[in-house]
């Protein structure tokens, strides 16, 4: 099952108070082209470097692109990577605690092109002090108020103390909030009185001592740990997808959608961020794992730590906008928000538009064309009231939320928006395409928008049409 609209709308209810081991994401891009003379190693040519919050900060920034509400709580160190990672954070409430002579972890990823060369951790992951923890557990408390649920990120680079993590635990009931933890450590008696733990096969294989190949023998690991946490367990499972097992109820599998994986960085977190902010927002842990595995698949699908929208969750899941407006439509802004998220994975928007009153074979070769030449492809539907005034009173035949669903179902159509206008130049203004497809019986001087997108360096098509098929003529030949 793929989550609903109301379900994806209602994350934005949810306030989580996120505790743990923060971190910052560094990647290194670069090409390589050769061997180094010196040692058996390839040679970087560096074009571009770039930082993310990683970690506990990276479920915060997973949580705010998602709609919700986070805190944080966490340990960094004296030092410039603290303030970078402050400021990455400016828009989260931060109590970040600064211990004398820990290093803010860093995990600096060397890229030639698309592949991973090499990762340097910097990083001290021992114990935080005593001074420290009174500080994270006060700062604990002090954010508590008002969050309905708490993810313990657990990196084991020693914020989570066990006087850590038992504070966060009582706390996190004390308020009535679910508690949710992303493990790393092996003993999990420490996580006793969580609501929920998110392990993958490796951790809960590490934490039983059991084998976790088999659904069988996952099921068996799974009861284990639960009679130990008395949790439940949510156990991603890579290209398997992700299963729910609970006390005393049969377990829950969700298959992972087929799809491209570029890098499965801060997977994990996203997952986590996603369990933790449905449960607070009140949904069910069934409602909240289904979101989480549409998530999984879109952060997989792009370079480096990375996060995912509720745009990009209504189009994963094929649900399009069902946030407001017709049904197979999502708005400008989700649309915008989409073709900046494909933009930075490298991706090519094609745009095209049109009234599509009576999908017909012209239509079908028309998009067709249009979705070969691009990666992406974005539709413009006028409204009814821009087609009356486009075609007369007795058009559109059929209403823009029946013309958005059937486009939205179309083969090669990623995104479906509605523009009032007589044009879609504002549309195109907007969304900033690489690609404008029209067809070839508008000259290129008349396509409007092409200047915008030739502005850009971008490219018109002009695509073939199917002889004697038009909406008008099918029109007139049915009241015929």
């Amino acid at each position: 099952m793929s989550p609903t609209q109301d379900q994806i709308a209602q994350l934005a209810q949810g306030r989580v108070l996120v505790i743990g081991d923060v971190m910052v994401d560094h990647y290194v891009t670069g090409r390589v082209s050769r061997v180094s003379d010196e040692a058996p190693v390839p040679i970087i040519h560096v074009s571009g470097e770039r930082w993310t919050p990683g970690g506990a900060a990276n479920v915060v920034a997973n949580i705010a692109s998602l709609g919700g509400k986070a805190a944080l709580a966490g340990i960094v160190g004296e030092d410039p990577a603290a303030a970078m990672l402050q400021k990455m954070l400016a828009n989260a409430e931060t109590n970040l605690i600064a211990e004398a002579g820990r290093p803010t972890t860093i995990k600096t990823r060397y890229m030639g092109g698309q592949h991973q060369i090499v990762r340097v951790d910097r990083e001290q992951p021992s114990a935080i002090s005593k001074a420290s923890e009174d500080k994270l557990v006060a700062a604990i408390e002090n954010l508590a108020a008002g969050r309905t649920a708490f993810m313990l990120s657990d990196y084991a680079k020693g914020a989570l103390t066990d006087r850590v993590l038992a504070a966060a635990i009582a706390a996190g009931r004390k308020a009535g909030a679910a508690v949710v933890v992303d493990p790393k450590r092996s003993d999990w008696s420490a996580y006793k009185g969580a609501a929920v733990i998110t392990p993958n096969r490796k951790e809960l294989m590490l934490a039983t001592q059991a084998p976790c190949g088999s659904d069988a023998e996952c099921e068996f690991a799974a009861g284990i740990a639960i009679k130990a946490t008395g949790a439940a367990i949510l156990l991603t499972r890579s290209e398997q997808g992700m299963s729910l097992y609970r006390a005393g109820q049969p377990p829950l599998h969700l298959s992972a959608k087929a799809r491209e994986v570029f890098d499965v960085s801060g997977a994990g977190d996203t997952v986590a961020a996603t369990i933790a902010l449905g449960l607070a927002a009140k949904l069910s842990i069934e409602a909240a794992m289904q979101i989480a595995n549409v998530a999984a698949g879109v952060v997989v699908g792009k370079r480096g730590t990375a996060t995912a929208s509720p745009a990009e969750l209504l189009a994963e899941a094929g649900a399009g906008d069902r946030l407001g407006g017709a049904p197979g439509a999502i708005s400008l802004k989700q649309a915008k928000a989409l073709r900046e998220a494909w933009g930075r994975e490298g991706r090519t928007v094609g745009f095209t538009n049109g009234c599509f009153d009576i999908l017909h074979a012209g239509h079908v070769s028309l998009l067709s064309q249009a979705a070969a030449a691009c990666d992406r492809l974005i539709v413009a539907l006028n409204t009814d009231a821009s087609v009356a005034k486009l075609k007369g009173p007795d058009r559109p035949v059929q209403s823009e939320d029946v013309r958005a669903t059937v486009m939205a179902a179309v083969k090669g159509v990623d995104a479906v928006v509605l523009f009032g206008e007589q044009t879609p130049l504002e549309v195109i203004r907007e969304l900033q395409p690489d690609v404008l497809v029209k067809g070839a019986d508008y000259a290129e001087d008349q396509i409007v928008g092409a200047d915008v997108v030739r502005a850009r360096g971008g490219r018109i098509v002009r695509v073939t049409l199917v002889d004697g098929q038009s909406t008008t003529r099918i029109i007139e030949k049915s009241r015929r």
